[in-house]
């Protein structure tokens, strides 16, 4: 009994790691892992793009025909609207561009994710559709933030942190008027579903459900 009572009062008496606990708990989650990459990203924007010229969206939830699909950046220029999808991943990264599944390799441990290329293609079909425009007028972008190396070559759009920028900047070819950077700035503001948790949970749920069908 005094054992137990010994026990009872240690743990008390160290309440104030518990916090602490948490926090690094919170910090090992792929939600957050994604939230501190989708903040690097937003930082790189602000800081090396002009403000006046490229139009910032972020954490975009738009409805579809099966769902919902969310889209972590949307810039928008004169230069085109690009379509950003972020991963902050670690280790070696093995993919080609046609392939279905790209591989993680951290010393032995090893693990499959989508191919982010074909996870954008919904993105900008969904755009595609909502906005009117063509493909020329689109422009996919994945960015890996974190320590990661290609270990296998990778198309231009496919980058790592600041190589973002200098892909966004490499577009000089003029495919919009600034009235229809407006008008499509509008369409998808009105368009997009409300920034809130239930948006989230439910598009969670959404994507929960097509890997279950497809397992």
């Amino acid at each position: 009994m005094e054992s137990v009572v010994t026990v009872i009062q240690t743990v008390f008496s160290m309440w104030y790691l518990l916090p602490i606990v948490c926090l690094i708990l919170i910090i090992k989650t792929p939600w957050f892992k994604g939230k501190l990459g989708e903040f690097f990203v937003n930082q790189s924007i602000k800081w090396m793009l002009d403000g006046n010229r490229y139009y910032l969206l972020k954490n975009v939830t738009l409805p579809t025909a099966d769902g919902t699909t969310q889209i972590d950046h949307i810039i928008l220029s004169t230069h085109g609207v690009f379509v950003i999808e972020t991963k902050n991943m670690k280790g070696w990264i093995f993919g080609g561009q046609h392939q279905r599944l790209w591989t993680q390799k951290i010393y032995r441990y090893s693990k499959k994710f989508q191919n982010p290329l074909h996870q954008n293609y919904k993105h900008i079909k969904t755009l595609e559709a909502l906005l009117g425009l063509t493909e020329k007028q689109l422009h996919s972008v994945i960015v890996f933030v974190g320590d990661s190396t290609f270990k296998t070559h990778m198309p231009e759009n496919v980058t790592h942190g600041s190589g973002l920028i200098s892909f966004i900047k490499s577009k000089t070819e003029t495919v919009l008027t600034e009235s229809q950077v407006f008008d499509i700035a509008e369409t998808i503001e009105s368009g997009r579903l409300e920034d809130s948790f239930r948006t989230n949970r439910a598009h969670i749920e959404h994507i929960k459900s097509i890997v279950a069908s497809k397992e």
